[in-house]
């Protein structure tokens, strides 16, 4: 599922992009929830995924790019696409990676434009990410955001680089044959994103936030080496 959310101050342009979005999803057979907010404050206090967000920037109150600014502070990490009157404020969505823009009022041949671009991305940014199944819900984790990956009673913990920790039932095994060469299974109970390791020394791997993972005599060799040709890669 695509979580979707669209922050605008006007009800009527909030309910022409929800539409709008709907209908463009609905043809490619796609599953999204699709929130409204009215400000970007409302927007804030919301503390779950978002995976593609429409934001208009002259709102009351806090504008839109300052609540851009605000997100991505927070590690939002979705499409962000601006809603605006003025093709001149655009000039400022590069400090935030603003995916587009649309100017106001929003015409379906642009909105369509948009969408397909997006679609696609979605879909490349599927071919980097796992795919992770809970209960009725599915997320997609970029890859590049897990920082090691823990197992405790066939349950997966994947520590991320926010400070969140997403759990799910699943081997081990399973999850190495979906990770890049950017992981290394240093444990029998865990991985490590290679990205996020900032030394290593006495059998103990020393990541980025101060989390130490062991790892064992028989892959300390292989470790090293591996660490090695990381470095080479990058």
């Amino acid at each position: 599922m695509i979580r979707i959310a669209v922050c605008d101050d006007e009800k009527m342009m909030s309910d022409h992009i929800r539409r709008m979005a709907s209908d463009f999803f609905r043809r490619k057979n796609t599953e999204v929830s699709i929130l409204q907010f009215s400000s970007g404050e409302e927007l804030l206090q919301y503390d779950k995924q978002i995976d593609v967000l429409f934001l208009d920037i002259q709102m009351r109150g806090m504008d839109g790019m300052k609540t851009a600014r605000k997100l991505r502070e927070r590690k939002f990490r979705g499409f962000l696409i601006f809603i605006t009157v003025l093709k001149e404020m655009v000039f400022q969505s590069f400090e935030v990676q603003a995916y587009d823009y649309l100017v106001k009022p929003v015409h379906m041949g642009e909105f369509e434009k948009t969408m397909e671009r997006l679609f696609s991305s979605i879909q490349n940014a599927g071919e980097a990410g796992l795919l992770v199944q809970k209960g009725y819900e599915s997320r997609i984790i970029p890859l590049a955001d897990i920082v090691f990956c823990e197992i405790i009673d066939r349950k997966i913990y994947l520590h991320l680089d926010s400070s969140e920790v997403v759990d799910y039932y699943d081997r081990i095994e399973n999850l190495e044959n979906k990770l890049n060469s950017s992981f290394f299974r240093c444990h029998r109970s865990y991985l490590i994103n290679l990205k996020y390791l900032k030394s290593y020394k006495g059998g103990t791997a020393y990541m980025e936030g101060g989390r130490e993972i062991p790892v064992s005599r028989l892959r300390g060799r292989e470790f090293s080496e591996v660490i090695l040709q990381y470095m080479k890669n990058i």
